[in-house]
């Protein structure tokens, strides 16, 4: 179950299954499989109480091929190098399934955020920017907000960058406020990638968005944009599991109440509006939709069987594990998986970046359009790669970006 559980492993089976089904080049497939470069830094903050604890950061840069290294930053307790590996490489492949010119990192500091202050935080943050200054920019690796942290946390990195260079870059990172560079459109740009996937599947599928009842794993930033995005549409969302307990509402839940109540209450659970539900149960539930948002391996060997989705659409990375996607393909399940579902993120934070070297924003209405189109497009690309090769959606999105990025490798040749 361990290996099972680890994403590297993970991503390094899709990998292989892909490149053997594309018949890559033996030399490729070695450049492509691992990361090119992996930085580890450990450094001191100052705490609030006048100690000083010493922290442990990674920087993972997946590939370059097809353009600057982009991927987010995360702050957890368990942030592990094979995880920050795992999403480097997934960023890599993601951003060449909507063919943007990126390749892939991440980055990540081993701390419990919700043990620190505002202060301990920002601290922690401009010394990793600064461990790191040397190996990220526009033009080398551009950072972006993951788990634990936000648009405030890339205005820290900004500034420190900026202090570096003795000069504003605003292209530094992404998911900035939109008032130092950043890109309207952004916050709610991973969950409504989401959304259009999911709209994308429902025409393939020939179902109707009124008939779809919706479950949303994890209703962070990612699944709560899609819930509420969906709902719109006229989706039925049904369950919201939350890492503590769920909400069940067997017509629908009213999303933007459940919204305010959880700005007033600081919790989903109280709402008044559906019943208390365990989220292990809702995972498995009857549903026409299911949207894991938050962490990797929420569908194991272990639940993947009593999953009775029609339609699994994954706003998080990972949540699927190698074993559970065999069972899922097994029962018919219709995967829309990671790195195509939620490239609306990087999608969004490619035009973030694009807007701040231009230096000229465009309005929420043209980013939308333009993130509908590369996402629908996008979509019928996996599907025409999932016909004409006879595989499972997964691993047709692995052949195309896999494919993308080995041709370009083979354009540059190899320095020697």
């Amino acid at each position: 179950m361990s290996k099972e559980l680890n994403p590297w492993e993970a991503q390094a089976a899709r990998f292989d299954f892909a490149a053997q089904k594309l018949g890559l080049d033996e030399g490729i497939w070695k450049m492509l499989r691992q990361p090119s470069r992996e930085i580890i830094v450990h450094f001191p903050v100052l705490m609030d109480d006048g100690k000083v604890e010493v922290f442990t950061g990674y920087r993972v840069q997946h590939s370059v091929a097809r353009g600057p290294a982009k991927g987010g930053i995360r702050y957890a307790p368990d942030v592990s190098l094979d995880e920050v590996r795992a999403l480097a490489s997934w960023m890599t492949w993601k951003c060449a399934v909507v063919n943007i010119p990126f390749g892939g990192a991440k980055g990540g500091v081993i701390c419990d955020p919700k043990r620190m202050s505002q202060g301990e935080l920002e601290r922690l943050t401009r010394r990793y920017t600064s461990e790191l200054v040397e190996f990220i920019g526009p033009e080398k690796d551009v950072p972006a907000p993951d788990m634990n942290t936000n648009e405030q946390t890339m205005a820290w990195i900004m500034d420190t960058y900026s202090m570096h260079m003795r000069q504003t870059v605003t292209s530094v990172v992404t998911g900035k406020p939109v008032n130092i560079g950043g890109s309207r459109g952004r916050t709610a740009a991973t969950g409504r990638g989401v959304s259009v996937a999911c709209d994308q599947s429902l025409r393939y599928l020939g179902m109707l968005p009124g008939d779809c009842r919706v479950i949303v794993q994890g209703f962070g930033n990612v699944g709560s944009n899609a819930a509420l995005l969906l709902q719109e549409k006229g989706y039925r969302v049904v369950g919201i599991a939350e890492w503590d307990g769920g909400l069940y509402n067997s017509v629908s839940i009213n999303i933007p109440a459940l919204l305010e109540h959880r700005r007033k209450a600081g919790t989903i659970h109280g709402f008044a509006g559906a019943e208390a539900a365990d989220s292990a149960d809702l995972i498995t539930s009857e549903c026409e939709i299911l949207i894991p948002a938050a962490t990797e391996n929420v569908l194991t060997s272990r639940n993947a069987g009593r999953v009775r989705a029609k339609i699994v659409c994954e706003g998080a990375n990972g949540p699927t594990t190698p074993a559970a996607d065999e069972i899922l393909a097994s029962n018919g399940v219709f995967v829309v998986p990671d790195i195509l579902a939620n490239a609306g993120g990087v999608t969004a934070s490619y035009f973030e970046w694009v807007q701040d070297r231009m230096g000229y924003f465009w309005t929420e209405d043209e980013v939308n359009d333009r993130l509908d189109r590369i996402m629908m497009a996008s979509f019928t690309d996996v599907i025409r790669y999932a016909e004409s090769h006879e595989v499972n959606n997964r691993i047709a999105s692995y052949m195309l970006a896999i494919d993308r990025v080995a041709y370009t490798t083979k354009q540059r040749g190899i320095y020697a």
